[in-house]
């Protein structure tokens, strides 16, 4: 699937050099972009244009209806994923959004449109994408070489970040210029072309479909060679993995007030700063700025993945705290760069880690199963959220997030002293970066090749929308 270089001392970038997943790539940045445009924008539109007085209820009510599908069809996304070709998945997910977005654009264009409207086609986009993101993380090793398993990964977190930059900066400031109906037309044009990308793709065989000799043929399409995967149910993956089940506990409660931060900006800027559209668009892009410079500078920060995230989340509650301390636009937008840092960097170390401790057969499952257990409390604290800032100021929001993510980040740096690889006396934490490990008979192991070091495992990561601190989706 690579093209062979001509200078083996410097290789191109795996998006230019393997034409395959180059393809997949921009498609994935186009749908996540699209997806992210809509919920930026429409959140606006619902606080600015339309809401009065109840502008928050209507915001949290948008943005739980675009998180719920992905918790509420895990074990359907999951099931899908492992037994129906990748391509046409991730092919039908994208069609089936842009259809959604014209129907919408179509609508807004004829006539008045109806808020139950937007919320429909909300849930419709956030359905697609619940099955595009997962099935695109276990369709990697479909597209690339096993050496660029890994960069293939990290190149697919930081441009989940970079979507949702572009989408969240275009998204307030589309709806101020053109409308519901030019952003939905907009969405619908980037799914649509995102769809017509992967079509051109030819997936390789998975590991399942290779044949007696062991090796894939890279020109087997996976529509007609795939073999459907044994079935795993979601309780039993998470029950084997009692350190990564308690990992993303403590990030779903995390969630439950950083994924807030989708409601409590729209509601801040219109209701403490005053701005419009591009005010809106400006802190988003702070946001989503930090996180693509966290997704590059991840893999240097030094410690366990526990520590560094526990630091993060630290670090997120101070700057999340800064707006209800001080109103004024360039300090939020900092205060939003350094918390969406805390974002790129937690994804990065995190799914590096999960990509050493899950097993390879259960991987398919649990990207799904990542997905909806960090997903779960994004429904609940768009509701409860929005329906605070309805009675209670942007600022004292701002500070009610920064008080929930402190026992989160105390409870993620306590971890490592119940998980251990073994019970022997001086075990080492099973999250400790490239170290060597001692046994409880006294052997001393190394990583596995698979165990690759995190600067190359997690290049520039929820649920969610996200990655491990909260996602964009």
């Amino acid at each position: 699937m690579s093209t062979p270089t001509a200078s083996p001392g410097r290789r191109p970038p795996l998006v230019l050099r393997n034409r395959a997943f180059g393809t997949v790539w921009l498609g994935q940045v186009l749908t996540q972009a699209g997806t992210r445009m809509f919920q930026v924008g429409t959140s606006w539109w619902l606080i600015g244009h339309v809401a009065s007085g109840d502008g928050g209820f209507a915001a949290g009510m948008l943005m739980a209806l675009s998180t719920l599908p992905a918790v509420a069809l895990a074990p359907l996304v999951a099931r899908a994923i492992a037994r129906r070709s990748h391509r046409s998945l991730l092919r039908g997910a994208a069609a089936g959004a842009g259809t959604a977005a014209a129907v919408l654009a179509g609508w807004a264009a004829a006539s008045d449109l109806p808020v139950v409207a937007v919320y429909a086609a909300a849930l419709a986009l956030a359905t697609c994408q619940a099955f595009f993101d997962p099935c695109l993380t276990t369709s990697v090793p479909e597209l690339v070489d096993d050496e660029d398993i890994e960069a293939a990964t990290g190149f697919e977190l930081s441009t989940q970040s970079l979507a949702s930059l572009g989408g969240a900066l275009l998204g307030a400031l589309v709806v101020d210029g053109a409308g519901v109906a030019g952003l939905a037309a907009g969405c619908a044009v980037a799914y649509g072309t995102a769809a017509v990308l992967i079509t051109t793709v030819r997936f390789r065989a998975p590991a399942s479909a290779e044949g007696p000799s062991g090796n894939a043929d890279a020109g087997v399409d996976t529509e007609t060679a795939a073999a459907p995967a044994p079935r795993r149910t979601l309780r039993r993956i998470l029950g084997r993995l009692p350190y990564v089940r308690a990992i993303l506990l403590c990030f779903t409660a995390a969630n439950l007030f950083t994924t807030a931060v989708f409601v409590v900006m729209p509601l801040y800027t219109a209701k403490v700063l005053h701005g419009d559209g591009a005010t809106v668009s400006l802190l988003e892009a702070s946001l989503g700025l930090g996180t693509l410079i966290g997704s590059f500078t991840g893999a240097r920060v030094p410690g366990r993945p526990t520590a560094v995230g526990s630091a993060c989340l630290g670090a997120m509650a101070l700057a999340l705290a800064v707006p209800g301390l001080i109103a004024a636009w360039p300090v939020i937008a900092g205060a939003l760069l350094v918390t969406g840092w805390c974002v790129g960097v937690i994804g990065v170390r995190f799914v590096a880690l999960f990509q050493r401790l899950v097993p390879a057969a259960d991987k398919p499952a649990f990207f799904a199963v990542m997905q909806a257990v960090l997903g779960a409390t994004f429904p609940v604290a768009s509701l409860l959220f929005g329906l605070l800032g309805d009675h209670l100021s942007a600022r004292t929001l701002c500070l009610i997030q920064a008080a929930g993510l402190v026992p989160a980040a105390l409870a993620l740096l306590l971890l490592p002293r119940r998980y251990r690889t073994s019970d022997a006396p001086g075990a080492r934490p099973v999250d400790a970066p490239e170290a060597e490990r001692e046994t409880a008979d006294g052997h001393v192991t190394r990583p596995e090749a698979a165990d690759a070091p995190e600067a190359e495992a997690a290049t520039p990561a929820p649920p969610a929308s996200t990655t491990p601190a909260g996602g964009t989706r």
